[in-house]
């Protein structure tokens, strides 16, 4: 079955700035691929071009098969980061509009059924203009979705919604899976990354760094993360024996160790210093990663 999304070899520019760098991937179909990054990094110029919004100055993209200009556009559903809806507009009549857009035509039903499940039934005939902002987000999921797209790019859907509906917006993106759709989103929520996604990309400063399954991602660094609960004072974790990093979570300290680290030794060294309350040895989480790619650290070291 071939890929959702091909992109190959592409590259962006906006004059002597690369925003996208030789970017290679591979998008499975009926997957949930999240793209991660910093601001800046090239995530969004890239689902631009996948909507072929921007043109890439090199490189070729096929979407759903098709490397064409006008590609799969009634198959693709595309919610931007800058949201914007037709202010004067009903939501019920928004909704049927954003359909016949993509050629669909759905039923009072069908829309219905979307507006209770975000729970919006009873803002059907209301103006946009009157719903609250997270209102306005979740019915322009709603408008992203509603032709039944084969590929949905989201950019930043979860950014500004509370738990409650960042919860509802969840379940909506893993139905779509369920359907048989290709899910591609952007996000700075790791978290959220890490419990949803089959596949996950991150770019930084234009440059694919990192692309697979979490797994995979997470055993190429290693199980190199400790985190330790001590009851005891006087501990500087910084000048232990093979700890290369140490982040103080507050009730937890999370350290960073060389491949090399004696573990157990680690451990009797701390027992000396108090009763060690939790002593986990893990892989580093996606936001650990993340941060260690994107720090200012790790920048300063680059260009160094």
């Amino acid at each position: 079955m071939p890929a959702a999304v091909a992109i190959d070899h592409v590259t962006k520019t906006y004059g002597s700035h690369v925003a996208v760098r030789d970017l290679s991937l591979q998008v499975p179909t009926n997957s949930i691929y999240g793209f991660i990054g910093p601001n800046g990094s090239g995530k969004t110029t890239t689902l631009r071009m996948i909507m072929r919004i921007l043109h890439p100055d090199t490189g070729e993209i096929r979407v759903l098969g098709d490397d064409s200009w006008s590609s799969a556009n009634d198959r693709v559903g595309y919610l931007p980061e800058e949201r914007g809806l037709y202010k004067q507009m009903k939501v019920r009549e928004l909704l049927r509009f954003y359909a016949e857009l993509k050629s669909q035509r759905v039923s009072r039903q069908e829309v219905d059924s979307w507006l209770e499940r975000m729970g919006l039934l009873d803002w059907g005939d209301k103006k946009i203009e009157a719903l609250s902002k997270g209102m306005a987000q979740k019915v322009q999921f709603i408008a992203t979705v509603i032709a039944r797209p084969d590929l949905v790019l989201l950019d930043e859907p979860f950014s500004g919604l509370d738990p409650v509906n960042g919860e509802v917006l969840r379940e909506a993106v893993l139905d779509l899976k369920r359907r048989g759709a290709t899910v591609l989103f952007s996000t700075h929520d790791m978290a959220t990354a890490e419990r949803m996604c089959d596949f996950i990309c991150m770019i930084y400063q234009g440059n694919k760094v990192l692309d697979g399954t979490l797994e995979s991602i997470q055993d190429s660094y290693g199980s190199d993360t400790l985190r330790v609960r001590l009851d005891g004072e006087g501990v500087d974790f910084a000048r232990l024996p093979g700890v290369l990093k140490v982040t103080d979570h507050g009730r937890f300290q999370e350290l960073r160790l060389d491949r090399e680290t004696d573990t157990q030794g680690l451990l009797a060294r701390l027992m000396t210093h108090g009763t060690v309350r939790h002593f986990e040895l893990a892989r580093p989480s996606l936001q650990d990663i993340f941060v260690r790619i994107a720090s200012p650290e790790t920048e300063e070291k680059n260009h160094a």
